[in-house]
């Protein structure tokens, strides 16, 4: 039988990605006590388990920091992802933070009477006989799961008749296995790109699924558009960066490439998608080593049938078609913050901050950088109330209540 104990705890943080961790870093720095909750038993989980061996970050540096740990000078300005993890592994420890590691939430809610929210909690690496199940009574509750908590695999006509191998990008490793195999990567955001790059460089006869337009741009022209929006409005930083992709880029639409009407910065605000950063896959497009194919009609067996009425036979399909947030699975209350698709309700730059203390952290879909922003709103608006709070009932104040 589970034991269950109760206990109180001020600011509740789900999560220790790297919105969770730089949350509870900042909430430390201000002495104020937290807990963090990871039903994995490691931090940063997405970056060590689920990534692929040659991922790294597609931002320069500067815009991969969480608050108060630039990165040094000697890293590399676009860091594969062992120096990403390196760098958050330290970033734990410098900042004491001290994740509840396979402390799965299973279900959080606001107590009107108590007026706390109660966060209940497996502990899955217990023994027997330790406690395995506690309630706590928090003041503050921060969602810092993320936006890619769980795997999206889409409905494809057929996919369930796959004779082959059909696997997802987040147990995607390395190429090497799938040597000359014919693969087909249904998918065509960075992880898609970069996936089919891979593929091709170990052996595989690589092809992907381009269904809708998509921005193609190099990193430096990424770089130099990120460092110009903190100067210029959107409209003219997407009218200098066209013109910089132009030389490169426009001849995708000879290869199954379309490009939106709309510049890759304005278009990422209005839609969410990330412009595609070129690291190679381009070329191999070029050369024909990479074959773009448009959606798809149906799979049956190992034939897969394309809108274009082309058919190919393929030994095996990667599915880099994303992932999604979960948090109304736990959070009862989430429409305090959150919307039926698990998006916040308020719009940037409030999209932080919800009702009765309910907060969420790295939802805004601007990566890293964004995290950055939001854990420093969220840390600095628990620490405003907490100090209203304690002005307020302090012996001489003039509410009378102390």
């Amino acid at each position: 039988m589970e034991n269950i104990v109760s206990e109180n705890a001020l600011v509740v943080i789900v999560g220790a990605g790297p919105s969770g961790i730089a949350t509870s870093a900042l909430l430390n720095s201000m002495s104020v006590s937290n807990i963090v909750f990871e039903r994995e038993d490691c931090c940063a989980s997405l970056w060590k388990k689920r990534s692929y061996d040659r991922l790294s970050l597609h931002l320069a540096k500067k815009f991969c920091s969480l608050p108060l740990m630039p990165h040094p000078f000697s890293t590399a300005t676009f860091m594969s992802k062992d120096t990403f993890i390196d760098y958050v592994d330290e970033y734990v420890s410098r900042f004491n933070v001290n994740p509840r590691y396979c402390h799965n939430v299973e279900s959080a809610f606001y107590e009107e009477a108590d007026q706390k929210w109660k966060v209940e909690v497996k502990n899955t690496r217990a023994a027997d006989k330790e406690v395995s199940f506690q309630v706590y009574n928090a003041d503050f509750l921060v969602i810092a799961t993320g936006e890619n908590s769980q795997a999206i695999i889409p409905e494809l006509p057929g996919l369930e008749t796959f004779k082959g191998k059909v696997i997802h990008a987040s147990d995607y490793k390395c190429g090497a296995s799938l040597k000359d195999k014919s693969v087909l990567v249904i998918g065509c955001g960075n992880s898609g790109m970069e996936i089919s790059n891979d593929l091709s460089e170990n052996g595989a006869h690589a092809c992907i699924v381009v269904r809708s337009q998509l921005h193609v741009l190099s990193r430096e022209i990424v770089r130099i558009g990120m460092v110009l929006l903190d100067f210029l409005p959107v409209n003219m930083v997407d009218k200098f960066v066209s013109f910089l992709a132009k030389f490169s880029y426009s001849d995708l639409p000879n290869y199954g490439i379309h490009q939106p009407t709309e510049g890759p910065f304005f278009y990422k605000a209005l839609t969410g998608k990330t412009p595609v950063i070129d690291r190679g896959t381009i070329k191999k497009i070029r050369s024909r080593k990479i074959k773009v194919f448009p959606g798809i009609e149906k799979i049956h067996d190992n034939i897969v049938e394309f809108k274009n009425g082309a058919l190919q036979c393929f030994d095996a399909i990667v599915l880099a078609t994303g992932y999604r947030s979960v948090a109304h699975n736990w959070l009862k209350d989430y429409k305090l913050i959150l919307d039926d698709d698990d998006k916040p309700k308020n719009r940037y730059p409030y999209h932080w901050k919800g009702e009765k203390g309910l907060y969420c952290v790295g939802f805004s879909g601007r990566g890293i950088q964004g995290i950055s922003s939001d854990s420093k709103a969220v840390a600095q608006d628990i620490y405003r109330i907490l100090m209203a709070q304690k002005f307020a009932y302090a012996p001489g104040s003039s509410n009378g209540l102390a």
